[in-house]
Order: structure tokens, then C-alpha cells, then sequence
């Protein structure tokens, strides 16, 4: 008999849209032995952001810690409230991500797993990070501000970070780089986004890459099932011009 290889699957910024993640999930249909792995902001902006923590927490699915999950940190402080950063978050999605709560405590809890999550994930070939890095700074001199927040300086990188990973990003809606539309994923030096827009009226599209057998699951949380693709990660790629990307910031 031969042996199947375990599948690693990197889901894209979900944004509270659990049935639309749920939708996705059923398509790859992930193994027993299959990982997946999220690249943060599982809240805010979304109707069902208790639900997508809740999901992951359960079925204790790896996860690195987006800038929405970074905002919730700093607004719920050594068990007090930061008023400016509250409202920052609310202001950010953060006012659907309470709607979806049954109550405060059960908010509080899932805060206190949020802030187990950790900033990147190194395995081995793959880098997973929410935003990037900064590529100027070791890693050992970064922390959230450039592993949750980052954009330009690491998205306009002319050499890869690291010599021997690919560095996998959500943060950054694709469609935003120049000559990439909504659902493609985007290719930089040395780094990938998969990030595609679920929440965007001008998108929808919630990804799953398996990185393993080399495809892209996509669905739109706005059409439903219908609206299932299944590409080859070469169909699903648009890489990045440098050049595009300068003139376009």
C-alpha cells in the first residue's frame, strides 16, 4: 500500500466568516493526520468571529497572531480596559466580533487564548507570519509591530529574507498590489499572500492553500458553494513587479 503524505493547509485571513470557512474546509476535506495552519485575524469584520476562534481553539489547529488579534490584545490589558485602544478595535470590525458573543466572559476567555498565539511559526521550509518582516532587523529584534503590522518595506524586499524558506503572509489583500486581481494569490521575493479579501465587497474570496499537493481551494463567503474553485498553485499566482509595486505605494 502506498503511503499518503500528510497535507500541511494554510488558510487565509478568515474575518469572522465561519461559514464561508466551513464551506472551504468541506472542499479540502483535511485528514486526520493533515495540519492546517492560519495566518491570523480570525476576527472582527466579520458575523462569526466567536465561532471561527472557537473552531480553532477546539480542534487546537496552529495559528500566528494577526493585527485584529493584536488590537483585541490592546484594548483588554492586565484584566482592564484601554479605552483609546477599545475603541480603536470597535472601530476596526471589533463591534462584530462582540455581536457574535453570548456573553462578556466567554469574550474574555477567547481573548486569553488570543494571547497564547504566537507572533510566527518556523517550520523548517515555511515561515508563517501574519504581516512579515522587517527586512532590515533580525528576527530576535522584531516583534508585533512588524510581524502583525508591516507592509511596504517588507512587500518591496528585491531579495528573499531567508535563503531557504518561503515566507507565507496573510495581512495585505492581494488584489491591492498592482496587476493582481481578486482571489489571486501574490508572489514577492522570497514570500507569498494569501490573504484574498473575504471581507471585501470587491472580493470575497477566502483561500486555502495546500501546500503539499501544490493547490489553491477558494470560496466566496458572498456566493457560497456554488462559487468553489480548485486551481493548481501556478494558475493561482501572480507575482509581484518591483517596479509596478514602487510606483504604485
Amino acid at each position: 500500500m502506498t503511503k499518503t503524505t500528510d497535507r500541511r493547509i494554510f488558510i487565509g485571513d478568515v474575518h469572522g466568516h465561519y461559514e464561508g470557512l466551513m464551506m472551504l474546509l468541506e472542499a479540502i476535506a483535511p485528514g486526520k493526520s493533515d495540519r492546517l495552519f492560519f495566518v491570523g485575524d480570525l476576527i472582527d469584520r466579520g458575523p462569526g468571529s466567536s465561532q471561527v476562534v472557537k473552531f480553532v481553539k477546539q480542534n487546537s489547529h496552529s495559528c500566528v497572531r494577526g493585527n485584529h488579534e493584536q488590537l483585541i490584545l490592546d484594548a483588554f490589558q492586565n484584566n482592564q480596559v484601554n479605552p483609546s485602544a477599545l475603541q480603536a478595535w470597535l472601530y476596526s470590525g471589533g463591534e462584530n466580533t462582540v455581536a457574535s458573543y453570548s456573553d462578556a466572559a466567554a469574550l474574555l476567555e477567547d481573548v486569553e487564548w488570543i494571547r497564547t498565539l504566537p507572533l510566527y511559526i518556523d517550520l523548517g521550509d515555511i515561515w508563517l507570519v501574519h504581516a512579515g518582516v522587517h527586512p532590515q532587523l533580525p528576527i530576535e529584534d522584531q516583534g508585533a509591530e512588524d510581524f502583525c503590522w508591516i507592509r511596504r518595506p517588507f512587500h518591496e524586499m528585491s531579495q528573499p529574507y531567508f535563503p531557504n524558506k518561503l515566507i507565507i503572509i496573510g495581512h495585505t489583500i492581494t488584489f491591492t498590489f498592482p496587476g493582481v486581481e481578486p482571489g489571486e494569490l501574490a508572489k514577492g521575493k522570497g514570500w507569498l499572500g494569501i490573504e484574498t479579501g473575504a471581507y471585501h465587497s470587491k472580493s470575497g474570496w477566502l483561500t486555502g492553500l495546500d501546500v503539499t499537493s501544490r493547490k489553491v481551494y477558494q470560496i466566496n463567503v458572498f456566493v457560497g458553494k456554488d462559487s468553489l474553485r480548485i486551481l493548481s498553485l501556478k494558475e493561482a499566482i501572480r507575482r509581484i513587479e518591483l517596479s509596478a509595486l514602487a510606483t504604485s505605494l
